[in-house]
């Protein structure tokens, strides 16, 4: 009897802070799937009228529809292939003592402070430019021809970009769980002898789970910089 009361009691301290919490999360989304059945006209605000699905069936039907879907999947799926592989890696080089491992980690966490504009101007014309950048350079050097990267290769080059500032996001967040891996399961993987690629599959890889989760669902959510919106801010820089 005392642990029910117990119980109630609980859930009746807890129950204001859930409520707020969940009219916290209901209240946008309701209101956001009203508005999306209005007809909006900013030049004209105050003319706004219902106009049921018509918004969705728009959108679906959209010839570009597809295309842009298939453009932001291949996207959002090639960054979170590219920062969750090499940040591992990075994670594993990192953790490891080596001198000046403090400069390199500041190093690596640097380009996630990078506003997306200035990053997609630096590789514009800075590394990218068929002319005078520095891969256009590199290439001349060793007797190829430069590649002209946002017009032959518009996908990947915006893939370079967004990849190059989510990948020390992830490298961090590997690390600091990488850091909390128990030490008396890295002395019993030493005496009994395993072998590198075992312990990294089968200790390593199995505590970093749910860490590459939590990468992997952040940059999917917070990552919204489609195709689209990031070929806009590469031609306007």
């Amino acid at each position: 009897m005392a642990t029910q009361h117990t119980r109630a009691l609980g859930r009746i301290l807890v129950a204001p802070s859930v409520v707020l919490l969940f009219l916290w999360m209901i209240v946008p989304l309701a209101m956001t799937i009203y508005f999306s059945t209005l007809r909006y006209n900013l030049l004209n605000p105050g003319t706004e009228r219902f106009i049921g699905a018509e918004n969705y069936i728009y959108f679906l039907t959209d010839p570009a529809f597809l295309t842009s879907l298939s453009n932001t999947l291949t996207l959002v799926g090639s960054v979170l292939a590219i920062t969750v592989v090499i940040g591992v890696l990075l994670a594993l080089l990192l953790d490891q003592l080596f001198i000046g491992r403090s400069l390199v980690r500041l190093m690596v966490i640097a380009p996630f402070f990078v506003m997306p504009t200035v990053s997609a101007l630096v590789w514009k014309n800075l590394l990218m430019h068929p002319v005078s950048g520095v891969f256009a350079w590199v290439a001349t050097s060793l007797g190829f021809r430069p590649i002209d990267w946002f017009a032959q290769l518009p996908m990947l080059s915006v893939i370079l970009i967004v990849s190059w500032q989510w990948l020390p996001f992830a490298t961090l967040i590997l690390l600091t769980a990488l850091q909390s891996l128990d030490n008396d399961q890295k002395e019993a993987a030493e005496m009994d002898g395993t072998r590198p690629l075992p312990y990294f599959f089968y200790i390593v890889l199995s505590h970093l789970a749910r860490p590459i989760t939590v990468v992997i669902l952040i940059q999917t959510i917070k990552g919204d910089l489609t195709v689209e919106k990031w070929a806009e801010i590469c031609q306007t820089t």
